[in-house]
């Protein structure tokens, strides 16, 4: 009987943190390059309470475990804004900004151009080029962002380009050990190494959407909160039943 409520246990506790997993994804869903997240499960057996006086070992109890969550890496659909300073990535490659813990990557292609000139995500870090940071000049306009990253710009009133910079962008063999941080950012993870990224392309006046499905999601959501509910009521009656046991137990003929 103890072992139905500690099944039953681990279950609740795998449910409760799936379910922070969609809620996250959905919370989102409007995010510009996001990348959901997915849970592991797997089979912990573990042997039942025993004697050691048995004739032969008890079958094992069976309990889930949530081994981990990974980065669902599927392309997000694009979306044309004819912005000249939104790009998507065509790939699997990230930008490289510059921010106060370092280098960080995103797939979040919603550029400006802040006060100093600088090309900046939409949370005010610069975006680096592969020779920094990318500034442009008060007298810059038609911005042009080849396939390649490249970026021209006609200067002034002259009706020849010039070079800006070209974006920097970085692949990863294991991209599993990015780690996720606010603002859309990952951070490289431990063996997580940034290679040039050499076949991606960029597709200026698009953005790539976050790659999570809506309609999935919440059908996830309400699939989790029923069988939680399930659960919980198998283990009321458990209790129930193992009360009524001790009750009946305990009652001494007379």
């Amino acid at each position: 009987m103890q072992n139905t409520l500690l099944v039953g246990l681990s279950k609740q506790m795998v449910l409760e943190r799936q379910l922070d997993v969609v809620s996250n994804n959905l919370a989102n869903m409007n995010t510009n390059g996001f990348k959901a997240d997915r849970s592991l499960f797997q089979e912990y057996l573990s042997s039942s309470a025993h004697e050691d006086n048995f004739a032969s070992s008890d079958r094992r109890v069976s309990f889930v475990q949530d081994r981990a969550t990974f980065h669902d890496f599927t392309a997000g659909p694009t979306e044309q804004t004819k912005s000249p300073l939104d790009v998507a990535i065509d790939g699997d490659g990230f930008l490289v900004v510059q921010t106060p813990g370092g280098e960080r990557y995103t797939r979040d292609g919603n550029l400006q151009i802040n006060n100093q000139g600088q090309l900046v995500t939409s949370s005010g870090y610069q975006v680096l080029g592969n020779s920094g940071p990318i500034v442009f000049q008060q007298t810059d306009h038609d911005v042009n962002i080849a396939a390649d990253g490249n970026i021209t710009v006609v200067e002034g009133t002259a009706r020849t380009d010039s070079v800006r910079g070209k974006l920097r962008l970085a692949s990863f063999a294991q991209a599993q050990r990015l780690l996720k941080e606010g603002g859309n950012l990952y951070a490289p993870g431990e063996g997580a190494t940034a290679a040039i990224d050499t076949k991606s392309q960029i597709r200026q006046g698009f953005i790539e959407k976050s790659n999570v499905n809506s309609v999935t999601e919440m059908s996830r959501m309400v699939e989790i909160t029923r069988t939680y509910t399930a659960i919980a009521s198998l283990l009321q009656q458990q209790s129930d039943l193992h009360k009524s046991a001790i009750e009946k137990l305990a009652d001494v003929p007379t």
